[in-house]
């Protein structure tokens, strides 16, 4: 299963409220589970250092 998937399948099952939680910060930004998951679905140029950084933390 890729990063990605993995990504996407535990934020499929968070609650809608956590969604808004901060996550990661990326660059001195601060991420919440709603903006990465933007991110990743867009593949934006930042995703897989997004994905990489959460999987390091064991988020995922």
């Amino acid at each position: 299963m890729s990063l990605k998937e993995r990504f996407i399948k535990i934020y499929a099952n968070l609650p809608l409220s956590l969604r808004k939680e901060i996550i990661i910060v990326i660059d001195k930004e601060p991420l919440t589970w709603n903006a990465v998951y933007v991110e990743v679905f867009n593949n934006a140029v930042k995703s897989d250092r997004i994905l990489k950084k959460l999987e390091e933390l064991k988020i995922i």
